[in-house]
């Protein structure tokens, strides 16, 4: 896997929406702005989200992966324990 791949863009969420939403922050999924990482609360949200299969399904084995690394990165940064899959 390469160290940092770009995950694909979805054409059913609009990424200026999760800008909007939540700023300029860390995103897991930065192409689409979705599952924001920046607070021990988002990563935790982040982390419940992905987790659950209608939204893992919305992209490829590899995307969920590269997602979820991000997630747990920013986890250890932010000190928080999420349960590993």
């Amino acid at each position: 896997m390469a160290k940092d791949p770009k995950i694909d863009r979805r054409d059913d969420v609009s990424p200026t929406e999760g800008e909007h939403k939540y700023g300029d922050v860390e995103f897991a999924d930065p192409t689409n702005k979705k599952y924001p990482i920046d607070t021990p609360e988002h990563v935790r949200a982040a982390w419940s989200y992905i987790n659950h299969k209608d939204n893992a399904e919305k992209y490829d084995a590899d995307d969920v992966e590269q997602i979820k690394e991000r997630i747990k990165k920013a986890a250890k940064k932010h000190d928080v324990a999420i349960e590993s899959d």
